[in-house]
Parts: structure tokens; sequence; C-alpha cells
């Protein structure tokens, strides 16, 4: 009987983990066998494609799932290259693994619309607004850099290890309460973009990502609209 059950859950497994192409030509190639054999990754691609708009789909060719290198490389657990999604095997749940997806889904757009989403300079304004606030609760906190470096926009590993590990997310998700969507959104600019990307599709009442950042919620409302798009 015990063989039996085995058999019939590696079975299972196998079946839940076989590269497939969905109606819009996705392609879902698996290198890997997803950790937790409770996730449906048939319906968590189903979700994707019903909510997020075609458009914004893209310059999205495939989703690779497994382990690679520059997981452990850039201690992450997905990332947009070249047209592929790699999302990590390892998942708690449906709701972690469609997360990871639509946040590289967010890069994945501003390939396509770079101009749309930063060419007025509006997001870019509002993300150092906030810095700036953010830079002065540190400080008073006791956490202190000079501002010059909150002031800038590009990715610096420096700086999101001293969010990461020298403040702590958990006592930066008390300070941007209200300021930023996640603790990870103070990170750059892109990232500001695409945690609030996400927020826009997990979130389909939309009201907290509206009330704390008016500017990046109605520029995810033009991109979401391919007709306002058109005529941007």
């Amino acid at each position: 009987m015990l063989i039996k059950h085995l058999q019939e859950k590696q079975k299972s497994l196998n079946q839940k983990n076989r590269d497939f192409y969905t109606v819009s030509g996705l392609q879902v190639y698996f290198k890997d066998p997803i950790s937790n054999n409770e996730i449906d990754f048939e319906k968590v691609i189903s979700k994707f494609e019903d909510i997020v708009p075609r458009h914004l789909r893209q310059e999205v060719e495939m989703i690779a799932i497994g382990w690679f290198e520059e997981f452990e490389n850039r201690s992450i657990n997905a990332f947009y290259d070249s047209g592929t999604l790699f999302v990590s095997n390892i998942q708690d749940n449906e709701e972690d693994l469609y997360d990871d997806i639509i946040h590289e889904t967010s890069h994945a757009v501003e390939t396509a619309y770079g101009y749309q989403i930063y060419g007025d300079k509006k997001i870019e304004e509002e993300f150092l607004r906030k810095r700036k606030h953010l830079h002065d609760l540190l400080w008073t906190a006791g956490y202190k850099l000079p501002l010059s470096v909150f002031m800038e926009t590009e990715y610096d590993q420096e700086f999101d290890m001293f969010l990461y590990e020298t403040v702590g997310y958990d006592n930066l998700s008390i300070m941007v309460q209200g300021l930023f969507i996640s603790p990870y959104a103070p990170t750059c600019l892109r990232e500001y973009y695409a945690t609030g990307f996400t927020e826009f599709y997990l979130d389909s009442n939309h009201s907290y990502l509206k009330k704390i950042s008016p500017e990046l919620y109605e520029k995810l409302g033009l991109i979401q609209s391919e007709e306002r798009l058109d005529n941007y």
C-alpha cells in the first residue's frame, strides 16, 4: 500500500510539473519540479493571463521554473531576462508564486513602456519626495546616512543592504507604513514602480496604493489601458 501511495504521489507530481503552452502562446518550462505538490501551476498561470492585460504580457515569452545560479549569486528568487521570467521552484503557496510572476512581469513591461512609465518624471518626483521623508525618519531613529544617498534613483547594493540588514525590514515595515507599499519599495525607483505594479494586480481594490502613491497609481492605470497608451 505504501509503495502504491508513493507511486501515485510521484505520478501526480510529474503531471503537475510537465512543460506546456498556454492558449496565448506562453511557454512554461520546468527545469526542476515545484517543491510544494499542493501548488496548481496551471491555475496560477491562468489567473495571471486573466488579470494582466495581454499587451502587458507581450514581452514575456517563457516562464522557466527551477533553481538557477543567479538566485544564489544575487540572493533573489525570481528575475526577468530577455523574454523569460525565471522563477524559483521553491514556493510556499500559490499566492507567493503568483506574486513572483507579477513582480517580474513588471520589469518586462518596462522594456516595452519605459518612456510612458518614466518619461514625464512624475513617478521619480514622487519617489524622491518619499525618499526624503524616509531619510528624516531614519535619521531621527539613529540610522544616519547623507541625504544625497537617498536622492539617487538607481539601484545601489550598499543602500539595499543598509535597509535590509542595518535597519532591518521589520523596523522598516513600521516606518514606511503610509509612505511606501512595502519595505522593499524604497530600494530604488525601478523597485518602487515594480512593487506598485505588483500591488495593482494583487489588490483589485487599489485603495491603499491610490492613497499613498497617487502618481504611481495614475501611471499604472495608464499602462493598464491599451487605448490610453495609444493616445499617450
